[in-house]
């Protein structure tokens, strides 16, 4: 069975064997056929991938020299999926990589985020917790990290970032209502300086502050976060976190105020 990795290095192992190719522009081509695994992709879409701006004249053929050195990396002799085609399937004008149900760590994420959701929604964090943090596991560095990034593959890290973020966002929603405030504070106050301006991360932190007994430093980021909306954007809070803020001050706070944050 061939598995991938795409959630840090770009990995590849057929039944535990590390089969990734070692020559970057091959383990470039494989990075955005993974991206777009199940679907054909263009041999235009990877000429432009792999030589943004412009092409050499001899772009075609040298990717038909890649997609066979991945191909041979993949099978790896006589090992799995080393059938006629294997996992890299050959169409009129360009190639698919075939990947199967649970073979892929951003598809495995992206399940078991969907699956955290889901219990959230049937009250259950305790299951949404265990769930969100099998999948935050999964991460392993910047998507894609060891290859170069073109203009298609740099959008799909660009969503993939995203998707991370939001499981964040679920993780520490989840953990709130489960009254893990303390716990919490270290890792808010991390991810409100990585993430400055996300009034959710902010406003996460304050009522965590909050419930700890902290309230001076609950109101000091609020404070700072007013202050660095009007510096840099020339704009107050959004309402949701006026309306924190207020409930701060009259002892009204509740995870319920989460809901009104902007992501």
């Amino acid at each position: 069975m061939l598995t991938w990795r795409t959630l840090g290095s770009v990995r590849a192992s057929a039944d535990g064997h590390d089969v990734t190719p070692s020559a970057p522009k091959v383990r470039q081509v494989l990075a955005l056929l993974l991206a777009r695994r199940n679907t054909v992709v263009p041999l235009d879409a990877l000429t432009a991938e792999l030589w943004p701006g412009r092409p050499p004249r001899s772009a075609t053929a040298t990717v038909q020299t890649y997609a066979y050195q991945l191909r041979k990396a993949l099978h790896g002799g006589d090992g799995p999926g080393s059938g006629e085609e294997g996992p890299l399937v050959t169409h009129a004008h360009g190639y698919l990589l075939q990947v199967g149900p649970g073979e892929c760590d951003a598809e495995e994420f992206a399940l078991l985020t969907g699956r955290a959701r889901a219990a959230l929604a049937d009250d259950d964090p305790p299951g949404a917790a265990a769930l969100v943090e099998r999948a935050l596991l999964l991460w392993d560095g910047p998507p894609f990290a060891d290859v170069p990034q073109g203009p298609a593959l740099h959008g799909h890290v660009l969503r993939l970032e995203e998707l991370h973020l939001q499981a964040e966002e679920l993780r520490v929603a989840v953990g709130l209502r489960l009254g893990r405030h303390r716990e919490l504070v270290g890792e808010l106050k991390e991810l409100a300086w990585a993430h400055p301006l996300h009034e959710w991360f902010q406003g996460s932190l304050i009522i965590a502050l909050e419930r700890c007994g902290r309230r001076s430093e609950a109101l000091d980021v609020y404070q700072r976060l007013r202050a660095m909306l009007r510096d840099e954007l020339g704009l107050d809070p959004s309402p949701g976190l006026q309306n924190l803020r207020q409930h701060v001050l009259t002892d009204r706070v509740s995870t319920a105020d989460l809901d009104l944050l902007p992501g």
